[in-house]
């Protein structure tokens, strides 16, 4: 079964530039654990972008994505 695409393209620059933002921060913070934390959920934003796909979306039935979006 295939899950189809949730996110729409200002959700996707938004989730692209939080990570960005957030694994930039993982890698300047002095605490081991704040890094992997951030870098992380950096990477959670990072592969929800890049797949278009939100799986928390899903069960709230929320769908950012129009019509005409590929």
């Amino acid at each position: 079964m295939a899950i189809s695409k949730n996110i729409g393209t200002m959700d996707k620059n938004i989730r692209l530039v939080a990570a960005g933002v957030l694994i930039l921060a993982g890698l300047m913070v002095p605490s081991v654990f704040w890094q992997v934390v951030l870098t992380v959920l950096g990477l959670i934003l990072l592969a929800t972008a890049i797949f278009g796909v939100c799986l928390a979306y899903l069960p709230l039935k929320i769908n950012t994505r129009s019509d005409g979006e590929s």
